[in-house]
């Protein structure tokens, strides 16, 4: 056998060394090896209540597969690159631990459905983890709007000011993306958590296995139906990556706006010292590195879903080679996003918001024009007119240096003899945001209706 290899009989010669170094994976899919053990004790379970092993045999082998994941927890575990992989490494040891037994635990399995349960299991595991943090991330924006129901700001199109906002509703606005992550990774969980095991090589088996009986004994929600995509196909992971890219693209938008917000000519938000840094040269600086690094990351997530996707997009059935390299991408990812969602949950507990700075810039740019607009169509003037009448205010305004609300009404009433001395409780910024009492709109009402709401799926999901 070609130097020892498990898979050597059919061998004469040994691989190469560049070969061996080119083609291992053990050293990073050793990372699986809690993954791998399970699921091998759940297949030796399995094995023995079909009658391949006895329950003595089974227990001899899940207790030394205990044994030699202690043996990796404790450092003290010997990774050869010789055995290529996590399951190769797992089993030879196995095999030195309770001899000739450990060679029987894989009958009726192939690395190729063996290395899909690890992965699946894995996979699981870490949305498990991204789930938690996105909802511990929603309740942080929650707690935020909480405490600016009041605090108005400038809400945005085209980056321009357009319409007075609640910062609350600003915030609200990221929960409900955070939410719907959130909705995606638990939808993602159930088309991962699959039980592939059983599937052997990619046309099953001879041997009458139970791979329902597997699925339970490991917690999964099902089985493979078809053997060849079992083995073939990584949709899971590829489903998992695009759930994550849509993550760091949320945490990039709010990213975005801190940056901006922490401008000083902004002034809107002051920066955490523990989520900042200072420049080199410069004294007075305050960078939000964190922010800018996040930004930054979330290309980084979206070249490993590219990845993964060109990976498979050229592939035949059944099982390649090339599926090695679905891993990498996929813990790359995962270390990306859960961090990610770690380190904003942080920084805006900390981050400070200045009110008085928005509320400044809120009186600037003309936003309470549409309520102008709105006032005349609700006193009879043709909507399209009072879009007209009321542009023409605010070149008049603008081109004497005044905001609307600062025109005498002997002014306003230039533009329209339908303006009469009530306009100015319609111009006031803050009546603009309370008169927005349409669902889901910036008012408190519906603010409160929000916050409100989340709370209750917050503890739904608890």
């Amino acid at each position: 056998m070609a130097d020892n290899k498990m898979w050597g009989g059919r061998f004469e010669q040994g691989t190469a060394a560049d070969m061996e170094a080119y083609s291992e994976s053990v050293s990073f899919d050793w990372r699986l090896y809690a993954e791998d053990i399970r699921g091998s004790q759940a297949h030796a379970k399995m094995l023995a209540e079909q009658g391949f092993l006895t329950s003595e045999e089974a227990e001899t082998i899940c207790s030394g597969l205990d044994r030699v994941k202690a043996e990796i927890e404790a450092g003290n575990f010997e990774w050869k690159v010789g055995h290529e992989d996590v399951h190769m490494n797992i089993e030879s040891r196995l095999t030195e631990i309770i001899g000739p037994l450990g060679g029987k635990l894989h009958t009726a399995r192939s690395r190729n459905d063996q290395v899909c349960l690890d992965f699946r299991l894995h996979v699981a595991a870490r949305l498990e983890d991204w789930r938690s943090r996105l909802a511990a991330l929603v309740a942080a924006f929650k707690d935020g709007a909480s405490e600016n129901r009041n605090v108005i700001l400038p809400g945005c199109t085209h980056f321009q000011p357009a319409q007075p906002v609640s910062l609350a509703h600003h915030l609200l606005a990221y929960c409900q993306m955070f939410r719907r992550d959130f909705e995606r990774v638990d939808q993602c969980l159930v088309r991962t958590r699959i039980s592939p095991l059983g599937a052997a090589a990619l046309a099953g088996t001879t041997h009458p296995v139970n791979p329902a009986a597997v699925a339970g004994h490991l917690g999964l929600e099902g089985v493979f139906a078809n053997s060849m995509d079992a083995v073939s196909d990584r949709d899971f992971a590829v489903e998992a990556v695009f759930c994550g890219s849509l993550i760091m693209t949320h945490l990039s938008r709010f990213c975005e706006e801190i940056i901006i917000w922490a401008n000083p000519n902004f002034g809107f938000v002051k920066l955490p010292d523990a989520y900042s840094t200072g420049s080199s040269i410069m004294p007075q600086k305050k960078n939000p590195d964190a922010c800018e690094i996040m930004r930054g990351k979330t290309a980084r997530v979206n070249g490993s879903l590219v990845a993964l996707l060109t990976l498979l997009k050229g592939l035949p059935l059944a099982y390649n080679r090339d599926m090695q390299e679905d891993k990498e991408p996929f813990f790359d990812a995962d270390r990306t996003v859960a961090s990610s969602l770690g380190i904003m949950e942080g920084m805006l507990r900390q981050l400070e918001f200045v009110p008085e700075r928005m509320a400044e810039t809120v009186q600037r740019g003309f936003l309470n024009a549409t309520e102008l607009a709105d006032y005349l169509a609700a006193s009879g003037v043709p909507f399209r007119e009072a879009h007209h009448i009321t542009g023409a205010a605010v070149a008049y305004a603008e081109k004497h240096g005044k905001a609307l609300e600062e025109l005498s009404l002997e002014e306003l009433r230039q533009f329209s003899s339908r303006i009469g001395e009530d306009v100015f409780a319609v111009l006031d910024y803050r009546a603009a945001v309370e008169r927005r009492t349409s669902s889901g709109g910036t008012g408190p009402d519906s603010v409160s209706a929000q916050i409100k709401g989340l709370e209750a799926w917050l503890n739904s999901v608890a």
